[in-house]
This record gives C-alpha cells, sequence and structure tokens, in this order.
C-alpha cells in the first residue's frame, strides 16, 4: 500500500461548490477510483490560501492522478473546472508533494 499526497488550488468563495460536489460524487467516479486501487481518498481545504490537500491510500502503482485517460474523470473535471485552478485540458493543477515523515 502506498500513500500519496498533492495539492490543487480552489477558487476563492467555492468552498460550498467544492464541498456539496464532493458529497454527491457520482458512483461510477467512485467505483472506478476503488476498482483502481484508492482505498481511501481525503481532501483538506487551508481557507487562508485556497489550497486543497489530498491524501491517498493505492494499493500497486497507480492512483486518481493516473486515471487522465478515462471518460468518467475528463467528465468530472469539466464538471469541477469553474471552481478550481485547472490546466487546458481541464485537470486540475495538481503539484505533487513529497513524504517526509509518516508514524505508523
Amino acid at each position: 500500500m502506498q500513500r500519496l499526497a498533492f495539492k490543487m488550488k480552489l477558487n476563492k468563495g467555492q468552498k460550498e461548490a467544492y464541498k456539496t460536489r464532493h458529497d454527491q460524487l457520482w458512483p461510477e467516479l467512485k467505483k472506478l477510483l476503488k476498482d483502481s486501487g484508492v482505498s481511501e481518498y481525503s481532501i483538506f481545504l487551508d481557507e487562508e490560501t485556497s489550497t486543497l490537500f489530498a491524501f491517498q491510500k493505492v494499493s500497486g502503482e497507480g492512483g486518481s492522478q493516473d486515471l487522465a485517460n478515462n471518460p468518467i474523470v475528463k467528465k468530472w473535471w469539466d464538471f469541477m473546472a469553474d471552481i478550481m485552478e485547472v490546466n487546458p485540458d481541464n485537470s486540475p493543477v495538481s503539484i505533487p508533494l513529497e513524504e517526509v515523515f509518516y508514524m505508523e
């Protein structure tokens, strides 16, 4: 099991929209994530900077960041593009983070 973390950026004033959309996560997207090995996925918000911190536990080599070619993921990106920083293909601007400490 590997632990992955990355950060993204929410547009100002979009906390409630972001939370609502994730509270209503599409069942097909949830199934895709679980089927790809993501067993835990948490996203935290630093309201001061609008930075989203994401953490995943993943079996295997991949994670949600490796599903870019999946049509469900592309549809989700399009759905989220109006409330967060995105790349030209509407994928979230996502910066991987290096784990520097872990306590079991």
